[in-house]
């Protein structure tokens, strides 16, 4: 049993990756029709909803924890409403390989700001060495040619590093503020979403919104893919590994995503996978082992 025990967070830590990697190809889908505010609003709508109703089946939402809604309200912007908006932005406007090789940069950021903030988050030599070789794999695993990288959209840059900065803060918050509350990871995620969902609702423009209903791939990613999993199911997931993991170790996951994305391309778009792609995995997955005390 203790067995079993131990190896949970790092299953959970594979699926969050798997769910969070597949998000791209629904945001790309989304775009195409749609705003990326517009998108960011759906998500969390769809994402919210279930997680609401799971959360109220539990019993876990208490009126009392309202008195840590100024915590809620800032894991909203960070994880949830500047996050999601940001990386929906860049990757509009990026060659998919710059836009994953920047979104690397969140355990970079988590891991400045945990060894800052965090006393026990201590930057070990063997920390350092798992960010540092996770990052070069997934800067391999983009291989951006000296002609992409002056092609690229330096707006899209800009949204894609403010949103790894956003999101590798939100680790952190996460880890000194909302986990030492014992609040179950159900209703975080309820509370994180509806004050997310509340702000998206305050500042999106939603004319044309209803064009994503006129493709059924495109409004089934959105409201299957990007929001019951990639949103709802994946911060109750979110929430487990920071408190079991701790927050720089936690942050990792977001190396996975862009292996993911490379596989999803391989199986649904057939594109080929060559030895600097095997190396760059091989790569990511010793960065993610060393980050795991």
């Amino acid at each position: 049993m203790t067995s079993h025990k131990n190896h949970l967070p790092l299953l959970i830590f594979a699926v969050l990756g798997v769910v969070w990697g597949s998000n791209f190809i629904y945001m790309k889908m989304a775009v195409d029709l749609i705003t990326p505010g517009q998108v960011v609003l759906y998500r969390v709508l769809f994402g919210f909803v279930p997680v609401l109703a799971y959360a109220g089946m539990r019993r876990d939402l208490r009126l009392g924890h309202l008195r840590h809604a100024h915590h809620f309200l800032v894991m909203s912007v960070l994880a949830t409403a500047f996050y999601y908006y940001c990386f929906a932005k860049g990757a509009s406007l990026l060659l998919s390989g710059i836009a994953g090789a920047v979104s690397g940069a969140i355990p970079l950021f988590a891991f400045v700001m945990a060894v800052i903030f965090i006393p026990e988050e201590k930057a070990t030599v063997r920390k350092l060495c798992g960010v540092l070789v996770a990052l070069a794999g997934v800067v391999l695993i983009s291989r951006p040619t000296g002609q992409e990288v002056l092609t690229t959209n330096l707006e899209g840059i800009g949204y894609m590093v403010a949103g790894s900065l956003g999101v590798g803060a939100s680790f952190v918050y996460a880890r000194k503020f909302i986990v030492p509350l014992h609040i179950p990871a159900a209703a975080l995620t309820t509370y994180q979403l509806g004050f997310g969902l509340l702000i998206l609702a305050l500042v999106t423009n939603t004319s044309g919104i209803g064009r994503i209903w006129t493709a059924p791939h495109a409004s089934i990613g959105l409201v299957v893919g990007l929001g019951l999993l990639g949103t709802g199911f994946a911060y109750i997931l979110y929430y487990y590994i920071v408190d079991t993991m701790g927050a720089v170790a936690a942050s990792s996951v977001t190396y996975l995503p862009p292996v993911v994305a490379l596989f999803i391309g391989v199986l649904l778009v057939g594109e080929p996978i060559t030895p600097a792609d095997f190396a760059a995995t091989g790569m990511i997955f010793v960065g993610v082992f060393l980050l795991k005390e």
